[in-house]
């Protein structure tokens, strides 16, 4: 087979991707959003229906249930998840299995792996990640929850918050300490592509510490129903139908066969999630920043001031053409960084470009979200309209992931600057 018969085939499976997730997106998110908005989260029967389209399983091996996906057909899904369906809640929640499951996938146990994964992709059980605590968000090496052993289990005591599905997760993945707490150091940034799709969480740290700071993390798999374990909503400015948690654990008894890894290596796992999440929400923000300028376009088509439509006036003109600038760049980028992902290329410079790319992408959302709110004046500030939503959200979208500081500080260590 020849490299253009590949070409044309993945480009083929991209087309009819984007076409499956557009159609999923418009007929059964778009139209409920206010709606769960207002309610504070969305039906579980969408995971289900995700995980019958494949939607879930997209990046992960056939044998759990999956399909193995390179990088370029995963970026189409989530843009086009984010451009058509509009909402950061929907996508946080909906796909926070990205996060917590690459770690059972690389470090579990078979058993493990066949016990958690097949649900959670089908749809029918929901993970999530638990790294970040009330005292620390981006010092990962920092973290004080507890877990001793004691015969054939973990005991876990501490806190974690701004958990993404943290309220209805059945499966946890949680950072630990299980070792001594050695003294802080400036964040780093390393580890492998993780079979994943997106899923911005929340609270999630941006970078990491050194090796004595990080040497007693560990990372623990934990069962939503586990007695001892509590659960608190948290109220955020966005993603109102994403649950958000703080967690509580109080003496939670965790089987020892739940280990990730060794302990003393969760820092590693931790870090070898971040390339693929910071990527990913490149991709919900170009995904994102469509949908603003399609609402704004469409607005500016149709509102008449002074006798013309919007889009008859210089000025509004002008602010469409800067939106679309930005999301020409951001798109040309993503494409160029999937396909050196998925030619294996995982470099200290590929590294940097995805921190500063997130960084981009996220102030592509930004500026679109702001300029389509400007265009559709009072309507803009109203409840309901997709700009609204996404100016809202659009802030964690900058901070999740690893916020603007820390992404320059970590691609300026790639560099060597």
């Amino acid at each position: 087979m020849t490299q253009q018969t590949v070409s044309s085939e993945l480009q083929a499976d991209r087309a009819a991707l984007t076409d499956t997730v557009e159609r999923f997106a418009r007929s059964e998110i778009a139209p409920h959003v206010t709606a769960w908005d207002e309610a504070g989260e969305f039906p579980r029967s969408l995971y289900r229906r995700a995980g019958e389209l494949g939607l879930l399983g997209l990046g992960y091996p056939e044998a759990y249930g999956g399909t193995p996906a390179p990088y370029a057909l995963r970026m189409d899904m989530w843009v086009a998840l984010c451009h058509f369906g509009a909402s950061g809640g929907v996508l946080a929640s909906l796909l926070s299995h990205n996060i917590g499951l690459p770690p059972v996938l690389a470090y579990g146990s078979e058993a493990v792996r066949r016990e958690v994964i097949p649900p959670v992709l089908a749809g029918e059980q929901i993970a999530a990640l638990a790294i970040t605590e009330p005292g620390g968000g981006s010092d990962v090496a920092a973290l004080r929850t507890t877990a001793r052993r004691d015969g054939d289990d973990y005991v876990i005591d501490g806190e974690k918050v701004f958990i993404t599905s943290g309220m209805r997760a059945d499966w946890i993945t949680v950072a630990v300490r299980t070792g001594e707490m050695g003294a802080p150091t400036l964040p780093a940034s390393h580890g492998a592509l993780p079979p994943e799709g997106a899923g911005a969480a929340l609270g999630r740290p941006g970078g990491g510490a050194g090796s004595k700071g990080a040497s007693g993390i560990s990372m623990l798999l934990v069962p939503g129903t586990s007695a001892g374990l509590s659960r608190s909503r948290l109220d955020k400015m966005g993603w109102l139908c994403s649950d958000t948690a703080h967690l509580r654990f109080d003496g939670v008894r965790v089987p020892a066969r739940y280990l990730l890894g060794e302990e003393g290596a969760g820092f590693r796992i931790i870090m070898s999630n971040f390339n693929g999440e910071r990527f990913g929400m490149a991709a919900a923000a170009l995904g994102f920043s469509r949908a603003c300028f399609d609402e704004a376009l469409a607005w500016a088509r149709q509102r008449k001031t002074f006798g013309t439509a919007l889009v008859g006036h210089q000025a509004v003109r002008h602010k469409l053409v800067d939106m679309q600038m930005r999301i020409h760049s951001t798109a040309a980028w993503l494409e160029a960084l999937a396909a050196r992902a998925d030619a294996g290329d995982t470099s200290p410079d590929w590294v940097a470009q995805v921190c500063v790319l997130k960084n981009h992408a996220t102030q592509t959302m930004q500026f679109c979200a702001d300029q389509a709110v400007q265009i559709l004046g009072g309507m803009g500030f109203m409840r309901g309209t997709v700009s609204e939503r996404l100016y809202r959200e659009v802030k964690v979208m900058m901070i999740g992931g690893g916020a603007e500081d820390i992404m320059k500080d970590l691609a300026a260590r790639q560099w060597g600057l």
